[in-house]
């Protein structure tokens, strides 16, 4: 099993929503909470892409196609990270990863999210 695990993928229509959530599963809350994380998303053929990211005091970056549609945060005791999907297009449909931006560790498997009608 890798350090992180996502979950919440699943099939949305257009317009619709989907939360993700990441588990740092394998790290101690000391490590986790100083730490700036990011959801990623991948589709096949392509390069993995930073979406959105969040920092240690909760600060937020959102790549453009994403920005006002997706909103990240952090629960920092339960070592998690979120990511909630709105109005959702079908140029969303992807992979979705989440890991650490400064220094990339292991990747999970990641959670498919499908968008269509």
């Amino acid at each position: 099993q890798g350090q992180f695990v996502e979950s919440g993928g699943g099939l949305a229509q257009p317009g619709g929503s989907l939360r993700l959530t990441c588990h740092a599963s394998r790290m101690i809350t000391s490590t986790f909470n100083p730490l700036a994380f990011g959801w990623y998303r991948q589709t096949p053929g392509k390069q993995r892409e930073l979406v959105a990211e969040i920092d240690y005091s909760g600060g937020t970056n959102y790549e453009d196609s994403v920005k006002g549609r997706f909103t990240i945060s952090r629960d920092n005791s339960r070592k998690r990270v979120y990511l909630q999907m709105n109005n959702l297009k079908p140029d969303d449909t992807a992979a979705y990863y989440c890991n650490t931006p400064r220094a990339p560790g292991s990747w999970g498997l990641g959670t498919q999210v499908t968008v269509s009608s």
